[in-house]
């Protein structure tokens, strides 16, 4: 301010002596605006204004480089999130594969248990089958034999009657009487 006011009296001092011709003329406009233009940067100067820009300026400048690592930070964490949903959905990915994988081996062991069991009851069935057949056979022989047993007994009893006398048949009575006390003594 000290400044201000001597250049205003440095410049008013120096007006009468500029009056008389002796020195710059006010008429001239490149000079008055010369003059206006010094005064203004002067008067800029003693308010401060141009420290007052800087720190504007200043002010900004961190404030943008404060966004700026913000953003940073931001990008760094949005990569370590993707980076982690990514060995996510790959272990996922591996853990499906792991199952499908489990259950095709499952659905194999399952079939080839269901195809042995089938040919177990499938030979089973056919033992079964040949038993029964077999048992069917020998009920088969057995009643032709015992209805050719039947027909020969039938058939040597008629034979017999016609040819046996009461004599041969008293004969063997007793013939089979002593046999049978042979067999028990």
């Amino acid at each position: 301010m000290r400044n201000l006011i001597a250049l205003a009296l440095t410049l008013g001092a120096a007006s009468p002596a500029l009056a008389a011709g002796g020195g710059a003329n006010l008429g001239n406009t490149d000079f008055v605006v010369i003059l206006a233009f010094l005064l203004f940067v002067a008067i800029l100067v003693l308010a401060k204004v141009p420290s007052m820009l800087g720190q504007q300026l200043d002010n900004r400048a961190d404030g943008i480089q404060s966004e700026l690592d913000e953003a940073r930070a931001l990008r760094d964490e949005a990569q370590t999130i993707l980076a982690s949903y990514e060995r996510k959905q790959k272990e996922v990915q591996e853990q499906a594969d792991r199952i499908v994988a489990s259950a095709r081996e499952d659905a194999a062991a399952a079939a080839e248990q269901a195809k042995a069991d089938l040919e177990g009851s499938i030979a089973r069935r056919l033992t079964a089958a040949e038993e029964q057949i077999s048992a069917a056979e020998a009920s088969a022989v057995k009643e032709v034999r015992d209805q050719a047993i039947t027909v020969a007994i039938a058939a040597a009893d008629q034979v017999i009657a016609k040819q046996m006398t009461a004599a041969s048949a008293n004969k063997l009575i007793d013939a089979a009487i002593a046999e049978v006390s042979d067999k028990m003594h």
